[in-house]
C-alpha cells in the first residue's frame, strides 16, 4: 500500500503511533470494534501511519502478530495509568507475558547485513524481513519508549464507555476527544441533576 492515503477515517489520528496502534480497539453505543480485523485492516493502518510497504500486503500471521502486538501494548498501558476500566481489558493474561510481546515485535527490525556487489562489500538491510514486519518493529520500539517515558503523559480516557488511551498534551487535558469530553460533563451534569432531584423528594416526604 506504500504511503497513500486511505479513505478511512481513524481513531486520534493526532497521537503517537503507539496510542493509535492500540486506538484500533475503540467503542460506542454498539460495543467493541477491532479495526484490525483483517490483513487488509492492517495494511489501511500501517499506510496511515506513513510505514512504506512497497506494495507488500500483510499476511494473515502478520496480521494476527500485529493484533498481538496492539493487545500488548493496551495490557502494558493499563499497568501504566492503573487503568481498571473493565471495557478496556486486554486478552493478554500478565504484564510480563505483554512486555514479552512487545520486546520480541521491537527485536523483528531488520539486521544490517554485509553482502558483495559487483565485489563491493555494502552493508543493507535483511531483504528476509518483510516490510510489514519491519514497520511494526518501528511501533514496537515507539512503545517501549512511551512506556518506559514519565508515567504521567499517558492516560486513560474515563468518559463513559469509552476504552481509549491518550498522550496528555496539555496540563488541563482529560480526556482523549472532544466528543468523550463532552459525554463525561453531560453524565455529570445528569448525575447532579438527579442527585439534587432526590435530596428534594427526600426532604419532601
Amino acid at each position: 500500500m506504500g504511503n497513500e492515503s486511505s479513505d478511512r477515517t481513524w481513531v486520534l489520528p493526532e497521537e503517537p503511533i503507539p496510542v493509535r496502534l492500540m486506538a484500533t480497539i475503540w467503542a460506542d453505543a454498539d460495543g467493541l470494534h477491532d479495526d484490525l480485523a483483517a490483513p487488509a485492516d492492517l495494511d489501511a493502518w500501517l499506510g496511515s501511519v506513513g510505514v512504506q510497504l512497497n506494495g507488500v500486503g500483510a499476511t494473515q500471521e502478520e496480521s494476527l502478530r500485529a493484533r498481538a502486538l496492539r493487545d500488548s501494548v493496551r495490557k502494558l498501558a493499563a499497568h501504566v495509568t492503573g487503568d481498571k476500566r473493565p471495557g478496556a481489558a486486554s486478552p493478554v493474561t500478565t504484564v510480563d507475558d505483554a512486555a514479552r510481546t512487545v520486546n520480541a515485535a521491537a527485536s523483528w527490525r531488520p539486521i544490517a547485513q554485509l553482502r558483495l556487489d559487483d565485489a563491493r562489500l555494502v552493508l543493507g538491510a535483511d531483504a528476509a524481513a518483510s516490510s510489514v514486519v519491519a514497520g511494526l518493529a518501528d511501533v514496537a520500539c515507539e512503545a517501549q519508549q512511551l512506556l518506559s517515558g514519565d508515567p504521567s503523559q499517558l492516560r486513560a480516557c474515563h468518559a463513559p464507555g469509552c476504552v481509549l488511551y491518550f498522550t496528555k498534551t496539555h496540563p488541563r487535558r482529560e480526556w482523549c476527544s472532544v466528543t468523550c469530553g463532552n459525554r463525561a460533563r453531560a453524565a455529570r451534569h445528569y448525575q447532579l441533576v438527579r442527585s439534587a432531584r432526590g435530596a428534594r423528594e427526600h426532604t419532601e416526604r
